[in-house]
């Protein structure tokens, strides 16, 4: 499929507009010369660092953070106050990670991914070598060790949601002295890559409709980030395409069902079963937007804007605001019974999840749009933590989080 070039907004050219810090990033961004695998979406070359942070992120960061500017220092606060960006943190890798059913382990992988984004954060951020090591240390642990991802069904979650943020902590630290990329790689390609291209294709021989928006978006996170990591276009072409075409729940327009433009909202796929996983919804499709933003790819204000009309909706309701409802009616199991939601749900209302920041800064000062639901949830949630900061169990890690450092312009 050819890339979608009408009305696109380039991703350089908001920078070259927004001037400044954001501008000198760009100017200063590293590149990797090495041809995309097929035509389509893909760059031709792939930036690095080029995924949830590229290099005018990371930079800005570095410098207000230095100068002592917030709301920047206050979110570095945030981070090395956590337990996972301690340079004393010690891996323990394992061969087999389980995911639902018997034997379960997958805490020991979530913990140690965590701490190594948020050493490698504190590398690219202070420079301090004990956090660099800590952090290259932890990815070659678990690349030299880890074989299998397996569980019930929650093994493609685990494959998803651990595989797009271990691949961008080992894009942080591509380039580390003893960093072993190349050991890396494969396993993001013979560990996580099947299992996310197996759910994609064949949605474990359920009904198309049966999974939720979230396990999609999940294991197309980590399809990108894997592509985005291995200088791998068909890959990155297999994420990008699914979000624009794909028969499952995480495509733009499977996700996102139903708009009231009148209103600049639109309904989320989850809407109806509770606001906790529609927030995760708001992180997994935010963090797929940034990373194709990363590579000159605007999904983001892709079919008219329509994720941000979603987010917008997401945002008003659980800001305690009343949105419209439209009866979602989807097929489940194997044989595709039809279920119903016909109200919005009320169940885990006013959640707050660090997922806000990077859809505010990117809405609001990017594309000076006006979001103030969006706005108004991140003012709540801000200065974002992360994996450590909003309890222990895995839905306290399904956002790497940190958007109020890392975003904020």
């Amino acid at each position: 499929m050819s890339r979608e070039n009408t009305h696109k907004l380039s991703r350089r050219g908001v920078l070259k507009a927004a001037g400044g810090l954001a501008l000198a990033g760009a100017a200063g961004g590293i590149t990797t010369a090495v041809t995309a695998g097929s035509a389509g979406a893909a760059p031709a070359t792939f930036t690095h660092p080029g995924m949830l942070h590229a290099y005018g992120e990371l930079n800005r960061a570095k410098v207000r953070v230095a100068a002592g500017n917030d709301p920047w220092l206050s979110g570095w606060n945030r981070l090395i106050a956590n337990s996972h960006a301690q340079s004393g943190w010690k891996a323990n890798p394992q061969a087999t990670i389980i995911r639902g059913g018997t034997g379960e382990n997958y805490g020991i992988l979530y913990n140690d991914i965590h701490a190594a984004y948020q050493n490698a954060l504190r590398w690219k951020i202070a420079g301090t070598t004990a956090h660099g090591d800590t952090a290259r240390d932890i990815l070659n642990a678990w690349s030299a060790t880890l074989t299998t991802v397996t569980g019930n069904a929650d093994r493609f979650l685990a494959a998803g949601i651990y595989g797009y943020q271990f691949a961008n902590a080992a894009e942080l630290m591509r380039g580390y002295s003893g960093f072993d990329l190349e050991r890396f790689k494969r396993m993001m390609l013979n560990v996580f890559y099947p299992l996310n291209n197996q759910f994609l294709t064949g949605h474990n021989d359920a009904c198309i409709t049966n999974y939720w928006a979230n396990w999609d978006l999940c294991n197309m996170n980590s399809i990108l980030a894997i592509g985005i990591l291995c200088d791998d276009g068909a890959k990155y072409d297999q994420a990008v395409n699914y979000f624009k075409n794909g028969a499952g729940n995480g495509s733009i327009k499977h996700a996102v069902p139903f708009l009231y433009d009148s209103q600049g909202l639109a309904q989320w796929q989850e809407s109806g079963r509770d606001q906790g996983h529609t927030m995760m919804g708001m992180g997994q499709m935010g963090a797929f937007c940034e990373m194709a933003w990363s590579q000159g790819e605007d999904l983001y204000g892709y079919d008219s804007n329509r994720f941000m009309k979603a987010a917008q909706y997401v945002a008003k309701y659980n800001l305690g605001q009343d949105v419209p409802f439209t009866t979602y009616t989807w097929g489940t199991g194997q044989n595709c019974a039809q279920q119903s939601h016909t109200v919005i749900s009320s169940a885990s209302r006013g959640q707050l999840r660090p997922v806000w920041d990077i859809l505010h800064y990117h809405y609001a000062r990017r594309r000076g749009l006006s979001v103030p639901y969006i706005t108004a949830m991140a003012e709540k949630v801000r200065p974002e933590g992360g994996g450590g900061d909003y309890g222990s169990t895995s839905g306290g890690f399904d956002q790497l989080g940190f958007g109020t450092l890392l975003y904020a312009k």
